[in-house]
């Protein structure tokens, strides 16, 4: 579960990045971030992720506040960013046991688990490579597999399927419905709309560092009296602001 209340984000001490920011993600939920370049999500997911702390309000991940205590808040979540340009020197292989040993998955246990998802994404004949050699999909599967190893039952995806091919993209989208249908909580910051509208149980739209609509697809047309598609009711909204 997240809860983000009250937060508040300025660069230079002036300019808003994100303003009085309400959300809440329950389990068993899908949740879309919706916004334009320099809507605010980078921010949020930033601040979400404690990589950057908020001027004001909270951000809780499982009951845990990321400014109180963000070892243990950083534990409760898996985190994909928007590029997977990372350890490139390592081996596939090196890097996934680099993981597991930051998040301490016991060695009987993450043996098991990357064998089952290199499996799943296709990746177990490149594990012994160097991620430099890696394509930009491959790379990116490769960071997926890393913030699976400790089941954490949030996952905060920024971008997710960019560069994938299309059966990796199935694969993570199903493996997003199977993660919250146990009870667990999906992030999803993605700009490919169509995507969001088949996938998501609710979406939130930013723009301008201010949340212009929280709910389901259902609730947005029935807000509009409209019947268009997520990227028609998006692009009024932002395109109004």
């Amino acid at each position: 579960m997240i809860e983000i209340k009250g937060v508040t984000k300025s660069y230079n001490g002036s300019t808003k990045a994100v303003e009085h920011l309400d959300l809440t993600v329950p389990k068993g939920e899908i949740f879309g971030f919706l916004g334009p370049n320099g809507a605010g999500k980078t921010t949020t997911i930033k601040m979400l992720t404690g990589i950057i702390r908020a001027d004001k309000g909270t951000i809780r991940i499982n009951q845990v506040d990321i400014a109180e205590n963000p070892l243990e808040a950083k534990k409760q979540f898996g985190y994909v960013p928007d590029s997977p340009d990372m350890f490139l020197r390592l081996k596939g292989l090196e890097y996934l046991i680099f993981m597991a040993d930051i998040y301490e998955v016991p060695k009987e246990v993450r043996r098991e688990r990357i064998e089952k998802l290199a499996a799943r994404f296709d990746m177990s004949a490149a594990l012994n490579d160097p991620i430099q050699s890696y394509s930009h999909g491959m790379r990116q599967k490769i960071v997926v597999i890393g913030v699976m190893l400790h089941d954490p039952s949030v996952w905060i995806l920024d971008e997710p399927l960019t560069g994938l091919d299309p059966k990796s993209s199935y694969t993570l989208k199903e493996m997003m419905r199977e993660h919250v249908n146990a009870g667990n909580t999906v992030f999803f910051s993605t700009h490919v709309l169509e995507v969001a509208e088949k996938l998501c149980d609710r979406v939130a739209i930013i723009n301008k560092g201010v949340i212009l609509f929280c709910g389901t697809f259902r609730e947005m047309q029935e807000h509009f009296k409209k019947n268009g598609s997520l990227e028609s009711l998006f692009l009024e909204l932002t395109n109004n602001e």
